[in-house]
């Protein structure tokens, strides 16, 4: 157990291990023997390896729902939501800048420049972007498109859904973490008690 010892470290953290950030862990963590072991010593912890339902990331759930746990999901659920309506405005964002016929899944390339090209060529993007980087998620200052999309991109990065090769190359590639995102948005569309919002019909029929 020693030998994963850092892998524990960073599921205890609540890193999500996916085949583009860490793909020698991601394998590591196909391994139905592996997972027995680490659940084993987790489970005085309440906590258990999960995966999303296509197996694209990995990341640590909680055994039994106790007040404790709900306390803490309900506290992480929120944190999302919050986060969920911009990062499926950005998404589609993306989407239709890059002439995309489906959403963005883990192992989407983006490149930046490529993405400035195509908005700022066309006004209504320029407009949203705007509005997107204005949100409370982002908190860009500038007026700006090219400052504006590097704002959000960063943010994006920071919040795990996007991962950056080579730091001095603005080349993005999209982790298995946006899996869980767009788990959720299942979830809510499925729960009636637990609405994303009535402005957010366009995001929804991506999925």
């Amino acid at each position: 157990m020693i030998e994963n010892g850092p892998l524990l470290e960073r599921l205890l953290e609540g890193e999500f291990i996916c085949a583009v950030t860490d793909e020698h862990s991601f394998h590591k963590l196909q391994n139905a023997q592996l997972v027995e072991d680490l659940n084993h010593f987790l489970r005085p912890l309440n906590r258990r390896v999960a995966k999303s339902e296509d197996g694209a990331v990995y990341f640590l759930a909680y055994c039994d729902l106790n007040q404790h746990a709900r306390h803490q999901l309900s506290q992480q659920f929120n944190a999302t939501v919050q986060s969920l309506l911009p990062m499926l405005e950005w998404m589609q964002l993306v989407q239709e800048a890059m002439g995309r016929d489906g959403a963005l899944g883990a192992g989407d390339t983006i490149k930046l420049q490529d993405f400035e090209s195509k908005v700022v060529d066309n006004q209504s993007l320029i407009q949203r972007l705007a509005q997107l980087s204005n949100d409370k998620l982002f908190k860009s200052t500038s007026d700006k498109s090219d400052m504006q999309i590097k704002q959000v991109f960063k943010r994006i990065k920071e919040l795990g859904y996007l991962y950056q090769p080579h730091k001095d190359r603005l080349f993005y590639i999209v982790t298995g973490k946006v899996e869980q995102l767009i788990e959720l948005v299942r979830f809510i569309k499925d729960e009636e008690n637990v609405p994303i919002n009535d402005d957010a019909p366009e995001q929804e029929a991506m999925f």
